[in-house]
């Protein structure tokens, strides 16, 4: 099987992410060419796919198309599947993880898919080489992607493997914590990457904080990851993996050049953001104190703030945390002269008890509901 030709790969993400996916993608000099709510696509080799899973801040899966046919039932897939020459991509000793996304009338059981398409990789296998590899769910192995809506089916090999939001460093989660890529989008999104200081109160487990810093640092997130799924394909070439590895190690900064300052009023949170600064590799380079973000220390010089603070999802919670919104204008007006404030938030009407205009409003989705990143000029003196 030609892995060497390019194709289209497909690149996920979260709802809204798009557009910080585009924009990751121009130093690394691979076209945008689509783009949905949800994916990019660009046109690469296998190989390519390698660098988008070490480099890619802001995406999910990393999908390497290998083969589109015509697929009215199962059985369909199954014969077109068993064709393929799945014993130059597993080995017989391997292991099989299958995942889909099937939209046809023919299927009721999301599952069935999954299970004709192992059953159709690891027959012929077997018909080929005498011996069946295991297969699963744990993703520890090759991982292979059914894309089937209508009577059009794609099959794909997903060189991520987990996920890419799975950097390893979130083994101390507390509550409610942000999801990995929609840290760094957040942070894409301010515009900052280490050119001036950075507060972050209501720091919660740290996704933000840690994020930032591997931004300042300009670190690959994929160096943090001990394994993807691209490894466990044949022919993987260990020599050009470590040499990505190796300039990507080289580019990375050893220290930013500005302070980051992580606060929370929770004393477990910090702890837990502590931890998974360490895990990350990045607890030196982040200042973390316990306190109400009203008293929480500032860098001496202004730089961009970002809160993060509770939505008030559950029934009855809007009027315990109007207080605190209403707090946070306040801060921003006598404390933050000179900041550019941020604050993350799915629920306007509490970000309505600011009171303060935004001038500028970026829409996000944290699970399923609807955020924005709202921006506040705390100008220093008179705007003009």
């Amino acid at each position: 099987m030609d892995l060497a030709r390019p194709r289209d790969i497909r690149i996920t993400c979260a709802p809204a992410l798009a557009p910080w996916l585009s924009q990751e993608m121009a130093p690394l000099e691979l076209p945008v060419t689509a783009r949905t709510k949800t994916s990019v696509t660009t046109h690469g080799t296998w190989t390519d796919t390698w660098r988008l899973c070490l480099e890619l801040r802001t995406a999910l899966q990393v999908l390497y198309p290998i083969k589109s046919f015509r697929c009215r039932s199962p059985d369909d897939l199954y014969r077109e599947a068993r064709s393929m020459a799945w014993e130059e991509i597993l080995a017989p000793d391997g292991y099989l993880t299958v995942e889909s996304r099937v939209e046809h009338p023919s299927i009721n059981n999301s599952m069935f898919p999954n299970l004709r398409l192992k059953d159709a990789i690891v027959d012929r296998i077997a018909a080929e080489t005498g011996e069946r590899p295991d297969s699963g769910p744990q993703r520890r192995g090759v991982v292979v992607h059914l894309y089937w809506k209508g009577e059009r089916a794609t099959i794909a090999l997903n060189a991520s493997g987990r996920k890419l939001a799975d950097r390893g460093y979130r083994r101390n989660p507390h509550k409610a914590p942000l999801q990995e890529t929609l840290a760094a989008a957040i942070m894409l999104a301010t515009g900052w990457k280490g050119q001036c200081p950075l507060a972050l109160p209501m720091c919660g487990s740290g996704t933000l904080a840690i994020e930032a810093a591997l931004i300042a640092l300009d670190r690959a997130p994929g160096l943090l990851r001990s394994t993807f799924g691209f490894e466990h394909v044949r022919g993987f070439d260990e020599k050009h993996w470590s040499a990505l590895r190796a300039a990507a190690r080289r580019r990375a900064r050893k220290t930013p050049s500005v302070p980051i300052v992580a606060s929370d009023l929770d004393e477990r949170a910090v702890a837990a953001a502590r931890r998974n600064a360490e895990t990350a590799g990045v607890a030196h380079l982040i200042e973390f104190y316990e306190a109400d973000f009203a008293s929480a220390p500032l860098p001496s010089s202004p730089g961009v703030l970002i809160v993060n603070p509770e939505y008030g999802a559950r029934l009855g919670q809007e009027e315990l945390l109007q207080p605190t919104y209403e707090r946070l204008g306040s801060y921003f007006k006598d404390r933050c002269a000179g900041w550019s404030c941020f604050v993350f938030s799915g629920n306007r009407y509490l970000t309505g008890s600011i009171g303060l205009k935004a001038s500028r409003r970026v829409p996000f989705f944290n699970a399923q509901i609807e955020c924005r990143l709202l921006k506040y000029e705390m100008w220093q003196g008179s705007r003009e």
